[in-house]
């Protein structure tokens, strides 16, 4: 199975990158092809309605960033995975402006399966990512397979059941 793991925290060493690697580690050792972007060092702009993509460019978007980096990857894999720190109720910014430059493919051409993992400080902030997060996969025709989040009695010491957690949905996906 190709994932595609699409990593969100401006915090290399943040509790989010830690769920990343166990995600990854976990699901690389029974197999799996996992290509990970850490969006939050790369230069991603928000999308801006322009319509480009729908109306002359054939689902291409007309900014020349580095999502086209992720947009093949994206086109080809089996599954997506995002793993996010949470700021202020929501994805992180560069994550969020990832997702919605989804818009100019519409849908992933392969996609059938989406899990998230979230880690925040503070356990009451997950509602509305996850209704988000829900109409944007449905709307896609994608499968929410997992979900694991992560808050500050799990962060004190990037607590090990957490990363096992995380480990565990990678080689199940």
């Amino acid at each position: 199975m190709k994932i595609l793991l699409l990593a969100g925290s401006p915090r290399k060493n943040g509790n989010s990158s830690a769920m990343a690697d166990a995600f990854a580690a976990g699901a690389q050792s029974v197999g799996h092809e996992v290509v990970r972007f850490d969006v939050a060092r790369m230069n991603i702009g928000g999308c801006k309605g322009c319509e480009f993509c729908h109306i002359q460019g054939e689902g291409q978007c007309i900014q020349q960033d580095d999502m086209n980096e992720i947009y093949p990857h994206l086109m080809d894999c089996d599954a997506i995975v995002f793993a996010s720190a949470v700021y202020y109720w929501t994805l992180t910014a560069q994550l969020q402006a990832v997702l919605h430059r989804f818009y100019a493919i519409g849908r992933p051409a392969k996609a059938t399966k989406f899990a998230y993992m979230l880690s925040s400080e503070s356990p009451d902030v997950y509602d509305a990512i996850d209704s988000q997060l829900k109409d944007a996969f449905d709307f896609m025709g994608i499968e929410i397979v997992g979900r694991i989040v992560s808050n500050e009695e799990a962060q004190e010491n990037k607590a090990q059941f957490k990363l096992d957690e995380c480990a565990a949905l990678g080689i199940n996906i």
